[in-house]
């Protein structure tokens, strides 16, 4: 069982049960996960981080998607000992805010059918990767960042995926997106841009060994050869 797993079973959960008003799209807001006793025992350590990572995870493919969520989405582990380990059911809930939109579903009293999935067999990522392996990366200031299968936001704010110390960096500066093939980098309406031989640009293919800048830091992709 790998959260990499889970978090690709949650983000389909939140797809399958979409609810469409007249100009919003409402997604689950609330993901109960029901593991093996064995399974939830190997997260033990680390149970509160891994909670916060797969909101975080469901946040972001909410974003992505232009869903519409009416509160974090909050996800929580359960042991169910009817499974068996590798199984595991995730049931979801939307549940009104405080201060709902006014066109929002109403909360739903329990969760719906919960889906129970088998995790396939295979080798454990690494644990710098949690959501997928990667092989390609950024180097910023001597530090190499591993890019997982799904975007990563750079900028000042301690609530981006990878954070910059340059007072000409924004808030939320880019976003590195996976595309089809490779990875791009997309300008987030910075102040100050993504400059590349210094030209600015808004979006740029990132290939191996090219080299950018974010305000004044310098930042290098490289992928490594399979």
């Amino acid at each position: 069982m790998q959260p990499v797993e889970l978090a690709r079973k949650l983000v389909k959960e939140m797809d399958d049960h979409r609810s469409v008003s007249v100009s919003r799209v409402y997604v689950p807001n609330e993901y109960t996960v029901y593991l093996s006793p064995a399974d939830r025992e190997q997260f033990a350590g680390y149970e509160d981080q891994l909670r916060e990572e797969l909101s975080d995870y469901l946040t972001e493919h909410a974003r992505r998607e232009r869903y519409v969520l009416l509160t974090t989405p909050r996800v929580k582990l359960e042991t169910d000992a009817d499974l068996d380990v590798g199984e595991f059911g995730i049931a979801t809930r939307l549940v009104r805010g405080p201060r709902p939109e006014s066109d929002a579903p109403a909360t739903q009293a329990a969760p719906g059918a919960t889906m129970i999935y088998k995790a396939p067999e295979g080798a454990e990522p690494p644990p710098e990767q949690p959501f997928g392996p990667a092989t390609a990366s950024l180097t910023i200031d001597g530090q190499r960042h591993p890019l997982p299968d799904h975007s990563v936001v750079l900028g000042r704010s301690k609530d981006c995926d990878i954070r910059l110390a340059d007072p000409n960096v924004s808030r939320r500066h880019a976003e590195v997106r996976p595309a089809d093939p490779g990875y791009v980098i997309v300008d987030l309406d910075s102040t100050n841009g993504i400059e590349v031989d210094g030209k600015r640009v808004k979006e740029l293919e990132l290939t191996d060994g090219i080299r950018f800048n974010l305000g004044t830091t310098e930042v290098l992709f490289s992928e490594e050869s399979s």
